[in-house]
Parts: structure tokens; sequence; C-alpha cells
């Protein structure tokens, strides 16, 4: 049975390579900010947390990312980000409020519990209240801080940069190669000319072979 011969318009795949090299390249960068964001404080003391759990929903969904500011007082309702541990935090909501000796503790539950957390949260731990959360979005920001995550997020930008230049370096090629004929070449422009036209050569036979 006869293949069909498909024609390939290498220019528009070009177009569609750069539109979409742009838009992985601004992802890429956007998460990168968001992570060192995260690690460091914003102006203004706001702080970014990712949340591990469902336990905040439908309010707050698992992987959103919440952004939280220190407040003087909280309230009963409030959603707050307290220390739970090393390198652990807990993003709950206020369930009741309790003085002792002069400390302020609260008792915090997430909205999908059924009960309150066991442990009670003095002030000194609360992070913030929750401002408001991006759901989703803290998915790629955690990832990005695992080793892979991190790898990726250097692997990826250097190939993109790495193929752009090869493209531009093509490009260039051709240009300097019809520049050139329409000169005498000093010998080592005929050599540069030569190495050209085995580069354009290359693509020409890639080209026939997908019209095959």
């Amino acid at each position: 049975m006869k293949m069909p011969n498909l024609t390939v318009d290498f220019k528009l795949v070009r177009k569609i390579g750069r539109v979409l090299y742009g838009l992985v390249f601004a992802v890429l960068i956007i998460i990168a900010g968001l992570v060192a964001v995260s690690i460091f404080n914003i102006p203004g003391n706001y702080k970014l947390f990712v949340v591990q759990s469902g336990s905040m929903e439908p309010a707050v969904r698992k992987g959103a990312l919440v952004v939280v500011k220190p407040q003087g007082d909280y309230q009963k309702g409030d959603i707050i980000t307290v220390v739970a541990g090393k390198k652990v935090t807990i993003t709950h909501r206020i369930f009741g409020i309790e003085e002792a000796a002069g400390q302020t503790s609260y008792i915090t539950k997430g909205d999908a519990n059924n009960a309150p957390d066991g442990e009670k949260r003095p002030k000194s731990t609360v992070l913030g209240k929750t401002l408001f959360s991006i759901p989703f979005l803290g998915y790629p920001i955690a990832f990005a801080k695992t080793l892979y995550g991190l790898i990726l997020l250097v692997l990826v930008p250097a190939v993109l940069i790495i193929i752009s230049e090869l493209f531009t370096i093509q490009n260039e090629t051709k240009r300097l190669i019809q520049e050139r004929k329409k000169r005498k070449l000093s010998l080592t422009e005929g050599v540069e000319e030569k190495i050209g036209e085995e580069m354009i050569a290359v693509e020409e036979k890639i080209k026939k072979a997908i019209k095959k």
C-alpha cells in the first residue's frame, strides 16, 4: 500500500517551536520565582506555602498555594498556618481560642475533619493568616523543591537555550553563505562555506526522509 505523501511546512514548525519555547521558558521562570519566594519572605512579610492534604477542602484544595501574612490578632474562623514540627506546617481554621497564664493558644480544625486537632497551637507558632489560595499551583512548586524538580528546572531551560542557539547559528550560516557567494572568497571563508553547505545538505536529507 502506497503511503500518502506528507508535506511538512518547516517554517510553520519553527514558528510553533518558538511559541512553545517561549511558553515553556516563561512557565519555568515563574515556577522558579515562586520557589524562591516560598523560601524567602516577600516584601510586606507575605509568605507562600503549599497545602499537602485535603483536610481544609473545599475552602482550600489539596495542592493549592496559600498566601499568608502575619496578623496582630487572630479570630475564630480565621484560616491560619502554624508550625507543627521541623519543616512541617499545617493550614487549618481556628476552632477555638484559649487564654491561660497570659498566653494565647488556638484550637484548630480542618474543615474536612470530624474533630479538632489534638494539639493546641500557641500563638508563637502561628506564621500568619491565609489571605487567599490558588488551586493546583502548589504541585509544580512542591515538585520543583525536590532533587528531580531542581534538575528539571535547570536542565530544561539549558536545553532550550542550546536548541535556540543552534537554530540561530544555522540561520546565520545560511546568510553568510549567500553573502559570500557574491564576492571572491578567501581560503578561510571557503572552508566555512563548505561546513555551512554540509549543514544545509543534512537538513535537506531530513526533509526528504520525512516526505517519504
